[in-house]
């Protein structure tokens, strides 16, 4: 199944996956973050703020209502990108139908903050490499990437689903129920790959996720995430 048809799939029926319209709590997390070390810097009426996979816009949302904003969503589902507009009326955020696979559709050294939350796993390696230079690109020196995927260290869910569902790259499978390519990654891939370009603030891993059952025999739960805090260099 191609990721547009999947994704408007789900936008109308929510068969595999939850569909909030409540901010993320990580995100909060990161504006808190934000706010300690930096007041309203970077959170303010004057910021720019790209969504990449932005869904129904429920994030950018909460930066607009909180913070007055200004947004930029971008997502391959036209039917999530239709809830998000219908959910945001008012607000001083766009949206556009697009793959992240493609250029951004933005002018350099723009946005403040730039969001890749359980999006860019989709990708391949040179789409993944190609949308960094994207997104280095758009964001000013010294704007923020809140950056969120699933982390492939000490998770029992991973390591099954790479052995058992590998796909074409290392570190990536085919989704046995969802039927799309996802990349899982390392702390140490992550690091690799974004220290070139930011600072990394904080790098915070979800908990493992661990059914206790008999002794040598934990059972993966739920997958395992990081969210990572990386300022422009």
């Amino acid at each position: 199944m191609e990721h547009k048809d999947f994704w408007n799939k789900e936008y109308k029926t929510s068969e595999h996956l939850a569909l909030s319209i409540e901010p993320s709590e990580d995100l909060e997390k990161f504006t808190r973050f934000l706010e300690r070390e930096s007041k309203r810097q970077y959170l303010n009426t004057q910021a720019r703020v790209l969504d990449i996979g932005c869904g129904n816009g429920r994030n950018l949302i909460y930066l607009a209502q909180t913070y007055g904003m200004r947004g930029f969503g971008i997502d391959i589902s036209n039917v999530a990108i239709e809830k998000a507009e219908a959910l945001s009326v008012g607000l001083p955020i766009e949206y556009q139908v697009g793959s992240m696979a493609n250029p951004l559709p933005l002018p350099d050294g723009t946005q403040t903050l730039v969001l890749d939350m359980m999006s860019s796993h989709f990708l391949k390696k040179a789409e993944r490499e190609a949308l960094l230079e994207e997104v280095v690109r758009v964001l000013r020196t010294g704007g923020w990437l809140f950056f969120k995927s699933f982390l492939a260290d000490e998770d029992l869910h991973t390591k099954r689903l790479l052995k058992e569902h590998p796909a074409d790259e290392e570190g990536a499978y085919i989704h046995p129920m969802l039927g799309v390519y996802e990349y899982v990654w390392t702390e140490e891939k992550a690091r690799e790959f974004f220290e070139p370009y930011f600072e990394i603030h904080k790098f915070a891993k979800s908990h493992k996720h661990i059914n206790r059952g008999k002794i040598g025999e934990d059972r993966a739960w739920k997958r395992r995430t990081f969210s990572a805090y990386l300022q422009k260099m």
